[in-house]
């Protein structure tokens, strides 16, 4: 039995080292993947100029239209 025990912690520790050494390479990799995007990212381009007006037509019933038709829909 204890020839079994020692065999099982053996595999446990394999596993477990196997696992720990994949995760590693994972992050080392991931890190060197953002440096180089960083690296390779081309220059930040100005912000386009801010608008004045919204961009969505302002319509005066436009809250009562939405709401009549909300309420349309839930009625059905």
């Amino acid at each position: 039995m204890n020839e079994l025990m020692l065999e099982g912690l053996k595999l446990m520790l394999l596993g477990m080292g196997s696992v720990f050494i994949f995760l590693l390479m994972l992050v080392i990799s991931m890190k060197l993947m953002s440096r180089l995007a960083q690296f390779l990212q081309p220059a930040e381009v100005a912000p386009a100029a801010i608008h004045s007006h919204p961009s969505t037509p302002q319509v005066p019933n436009l809250v009562a239209v939405i709401s009549a038709a909300v309420a349309a829909y839930r009625n059905k």
